[in-house]
């Protein structure tokens, strides 16, 4: 695999295992959106094991979906950067719940977890996006669910 890809994979890696512990975090402090927290920390450890499980794999370059991973390597490095501040300022002091959410949204909305949205919304053109599409096939719009669940718990 390319060094770029290798990055890249790295990087979005970790963005999705800071995500899924930012999730666990909020799981942990609203009993009352446990479970809805609990589905998007899962949610995205599942797409990390996914993108572990092609940086194993010894493929072509034509192989690997060209569109899987964010093209600004640094717009996932500062995410990152920003949800690993996150994580430890909310273990010392969790966020009110509607900051949780508004905080996940905005997180959501950022390039690198967009893009992967945007890969699972786009037209496959290798085997690996048609192994990563339908694995993923369950998993929904994660920002779209935040805002569905801000407005039905009535949260501005």
């Amino acid at each position: 695999m390319p060094e770029t890809y290798q990055k890249h994979l790295d990087e979005s890696i970790q963005l999705e295992l800071n995500l899924a512990t930012l999730y666990t975090i909020f799981n942990d402090c609203f009993a009352e959106d446990e479970d809805f927290w609990w589905d998007l920390a899962m949610e995205e450890r599942g797409h990390a094991s996914l993108l572990q499980q092609e940086k194993k794999q010894p493929q072509r370059k034509e192989f690997f979906p060209e569109n899987l991973l964010a093209t600004d390597l640094q717009s996932l490095i500062d995410a990152n950067s920003k949800i690993k501040a996150l994580i430890s300022k909310y273990k010392d002091t969790p966020p009110s719940r509607s900051e949780a959410l508004h905080m996940a949204l905005d997180l959501e909305m950022a390039a690198g977890e967009s893009h992967f949205q945007q890969f699972l919304d786009s037209p496959t053109h290798s085997p690996a996006a048609n192994i990563f599409k339908q694995l993923n096939q369950e998993d929904c719009d994660h920002a779209a669910r935040i805002r569905q669940y801000m407005q039905t718990e009535h949260i501005k």
